[in-house]
């Protein structure tokens, strides 16, 4: 008989909390979700209500029937789910999966995975709250509904196997309309003028730089004031100090924490709240879903303590945060470390980075303001109305910034500020230089993943467990593309006052260079102009943020969310029946001129493998050409010159080795073919202007690249030849028939036999269940798609009925022997068995396992 079942989410959470529980406590993990909707059919009966038909997950039924056998055994089952509506839905699943009896559940939630955390959790135990179970149902069969009508719409409308979301959709929409206001964006030059002075007393020769109040708009405006400059004298106008400060940010809150993990550690909105989950569920932070900024009275104490012990007193300020973002009541707390004396962490370098960020801001957010003393200094120029104005700021007493200071997404443009020397008022001055450098208005920033994430929570759109779903979701359906682009040249004026000389010269910059930004595709816009001409509402900003208040209403109880469903759908779906009898095939299909050798009609627009350009119809007698754009061009705005360069290709430009070099633009982007070899063009290079010289400088650069990563025999282990690699998905290292993968930044040529043979041990006992000290070859480990037993070579499924982590080897031996390996066979397992069974992946081994069925 078992005293108490404790179930969570995810093993490594249930691992966590086995340590601070005794032996009256056993605790299991429901791997996530247990039940859904039916992948292959809407599953919600739509006339009843809405009412949901929810299924058991296949990769989870042997983890309920095992929950099954252990819930019938147990006198108390503690459902500890996270406190948040998925939480809460899991919760009330496996409560009605397990046809457990309100009686025997006990309902327990808790912000950090701390012994005390835990223990009061289980003295207050409260009941599933249904407000939030009925909020994720709302969100779940809303999206469902969504999804499942407007993505046949798709299909046939725009292209097949296209599919639209509800929040994803909108997401893509301020991505597009961004890429139009650039677009539309009109840069203008100005001059800035910067003068380098020196007190004429000063004995160390001191200079400081000034901006002149005004820009000028031409070269001649700007030559003009330079020529006033020859004679000029320069005299200190005035200098005002004026005191300020700065206050810390908040506690991080999920938006804010990808937002500034983003900006200072390079991680994707996904990477974060991955990392940020595994030091959740192993003790480290508190919850990871909280729109709120609010720190208990116990943390403050304590971050109180650390301040004075570390610091001093006067860096000690007690700062309550008010959340101002509705919905917060879910999460009481924000983001922070659970023990605020440990400055950092042991293991895996990302989650050590982000846990000493969320460390910093804690203790920043407690800390007393950084005081401040700002100098401006206005200089007057005897021949000119204007005059030039330096600012220098000096912190007197540093504060929080001794610890942290908060990003920003664009850095300004330009920063003159500098160190000023001890000045008076009526020094006269020296001018070293002045420059006056032709400037370029900016178009609004693309966005990255952090500032999209601020759009949609200014917005009001989406919640923090939504934001990063909603960016990879975007992508993965190819959207919206994230990459870096090399940006373009041009040539900037810049005339220079020196010894009462002026002097011009040009001098290039790069501009519009783009690093982690979001682009919208072809696919993306074409579909975002659709839904917006046929479903103005689903993609209008206020719906989607008035969708999440009343999601917030059904948590809290005040709406029904079968209600809310009925008015929804009583408008959303007559628009869809009627998209579909009345709406135009959309293609994107932009008219750009007349083909001058042909004189057929040129166009732009969406093909079956992409956006494309086309000269001539299918009416024609000739069959129409056809080029695939560049992956930087879009339907929108590729010009008709551009266009026609895309008709030089394939072209060969040349000989290398006696074979001929063939440029060429494919489904994935242009090309060079050499030898039957296929090499990649970088988007640094033009298909159509690239060089023979920067073509064999690629073909050699692969030739190079594909020595490199050819496998290099370190040696043996056990008998076994040990290689390293690097492949299509990355490095990896090979030990006899199994092979393990590397971090892809890992440099390949560095591995040593040593390193190899303990980066694959390493490999296995990450994903170690079970090993058994007498019989070493045969192991439980977890793979991709589960537990599976690994022996020498080979691997076996675990049958439903058995428990991995309770396995002996007795058990083991016995499962294998009932599943022959076929001796025929080296890279292959064959398991004959009772019932056909599961083809098996592991994490640990790239060799694929097949199944023979009887």
């Amino acid at each position: 008989m078992i005293k108490n079942l404790v179930i969570v989410e995810s093993p490594a959470k249930a691992r966590t909390i086995e340590k601070f529980l005794g032996a009256d406590y056993q605790v299991r993990s429901s791997m996530g979700h247990v039940r859904d909707l039916p992948s292959k059919d809407l599953g919600i009966d739509i006339e009843h209500d809405f009412l949901p038909k929810y299924e058991v997950m296949s990769d989870k039924v042997k983890i309920i029937n095992e929950l099954k056998k252990l819930s019938k055994e147990a006198e108390t089952i503690w459902l500890a789910t996270d406190e948040d509506r998925e939480g809460e839905a899991i919760s009330w699943h496996l409560k009605e999966t397990l046809v457990l009896p309100d009686s025997k559940i006990k309902r327990i939630a808790f912000h950090e995975i701390t012994k005390t955390a835990i223990e009061n959790a289980i003295q207050n135990p409260r009941i599933i709250n249904i407000g939030l179970v009925d909020a994720q149902q709302a969100r779940r069969i809303l999206d469902r509904i969504v999804g499942f009508e407007l993505s046949p719409v798709l299909w046939r409308k725009v292209k097949p196997s296209l599919s639209a979301g509800r929040v994803q959709s909108v997401a893509v929409r301020l991505i597009v309309e961004r890429e139009r206001e650039i677009q539309e964006f009109t840069s203008k030059s100005t001059y800035k003028v910067v003068g380098e002075f020196q007190i004429e007393e000063s004995k160390g020769k001191q200079t400081f730089k000034a901006d002149l109040s005004e820009k000028f708009n031409t070269l001649a405006e700007a030559e003009a004031f330079l020529e006033l400059c020859k004679t000029a004298q320069y005299q200190i106008k005035s200098i005002d100090t004026t005191p300020g400060k700065k206050s810390p940010a908040p506690p991080f809150t999920t938006s804010t924490l990808q937002q500034e993990a983003s900006r200072k550690l390079g991680f994707s909105v996904s990477r974060t709240m991955t990392v940020a989950q595994q030091l959740y569920e192993s003790g480290k932070i508190t919850y990871m879903r909280t729109d709120s900024v609010n720190l208990s009275d116990l943390a403050m104490g304590s971050t109180k303590n650390e301040i004075v012990s570390q610091f001093g007193q006067e860096y000690s300020k007690t700062r309550r945060f008010a959340t101002k973002t509705k919905g917060a009541q879910e999460a009481h707390e924000a983001i922070r470390p659970t023990y605020i004396n440990q400055h950092t962490i042991d293991g895996d370098v990302s989650a050590r980075r982000l846990y000493e960020l969320i460390w910093k801001r804690t203790i920043a957010s407690q800390m007393s303001d950084a005081q401040l003393e700002r100098t401006t200094i206005t200089i007057a120029v005897s021949t000119a109305a204007q005059t030039f104005i330096s600012v220098g700021e000096v912190i007197k007493f540093d504060g929080f910034l001794k610890v942290y200071l908060e990003s920003i997404d664009e850095e300004p443009e330009d920063d003159n500020s500098s160190i000023l020397p001890p000045v008076k008022k009526g020094d006269e001055l020296k001018a070293i230089q002045i420059v006056a450098q032709e400037k370029y208005s900016q178009h609004p920033p693309r966005y990255t993943e952090a500032s999209l994430v601020k759009k949609l929570e200014e917005l009001g759109i989406g919640r923090p467990s939504t934001y990063a779903p909603i960016i990879s979701t975007i992508q993965k359906r190819e959207y919206v593309v994230r990459e870096d682009r090399p940006g373009k040249s041009r040539d900037i004026k810049v005339l220079t006052l020196i010894n009462g000389k002026i002097s011009q010269v040009s001098k290039s910059e790069n501009f519009d260079v783009e690093k982690s930004k979001m682009f919208p595709t072809d696919i993306g816009i074409i579909v975002t102009n659709f839904l917006s001409e046929h479903f103005n509402e689903i993609m209008d900003y206020n719906f989607t943020a008035k969708v999440e208040l009343e999601f917030d209403d059904i948590a809290e109880g005040k709406t029904q969310w079968t209600k809310m469903m009925s008015k929804f759908y009583k408008h959303f779906h007559p628009q869809v029946e009627l998209t579909l009898k009345t709406s135009e095939k959309a293609s994107g299909e932009r008219e750009l001129g007349i083909d001058p050798k042909s004189g057929k009609k040129m166009i732009a627009r969406l093909g079956r493998f992409g956006a494309m350009v086309q000269i001539g119809t299918s009416e024609d007698i000739d069959k129409p050409q056809f080029a695939s754009l560049n992956k930087t061009q879009s339907i929108e705005t590729i010009t008709f010159e551009e266009a026609l360069k895309l008709f030089e290709l394939p072209k060969v430009i040349g000989t290398f080795e006696d074979k001929e070099i063939v440029v060429a633009v494919g489904r994935f982007g242009p090309y060079i073919k050499h030898n039957s070899v296929f090499i990649s063009i970088p988007k640094t290079i033009d298909p159509i202007d690239i060089t023979l010289e920067e073509a064999i400088e690629l073909i050699k650069g692969k030739r190079v690249q594909a020595e490199k990563n050819a496998p290099r025999l370190l040696g043996k282990h056990n008998g076994e030849e040990v290689q390293v690699a690097v492949g299509r998905y990355g490095p990896y290292i090979k030990i006899g028939a199994k092979n393990y993968a590397l971090p892809r930044k890992t440099d390949a040529s560095q591995i040593s036999l040593t390193d190899a043979i303990k980066l694959a041990e390493e490999s296995e006992t990450k994903n170690l269940i079970v090993q058994f000290e007498e019989d070493t070859t045969i192991k439980v480990l977890m793979g991709k798609y589960g537990a599976y037993i690994s022996s020498g070579k080979n691997n076996y499924k675990i049958p439903a009925d058995k428990t991995p982590e309770q396995l002996t080897l007795a058990e083991c031996k016995a499962i294998i022997e009932e599943s022959p390996v076929s001796a025929k066979t080296k890279n292959t397992t064959k398991t004959t068995a009772k019932t056909p069974a599961k083809v098996t992946k592991s994490k640990t081994t790239a060799k694929k396992t097949t199944t023979k069925k009887k």
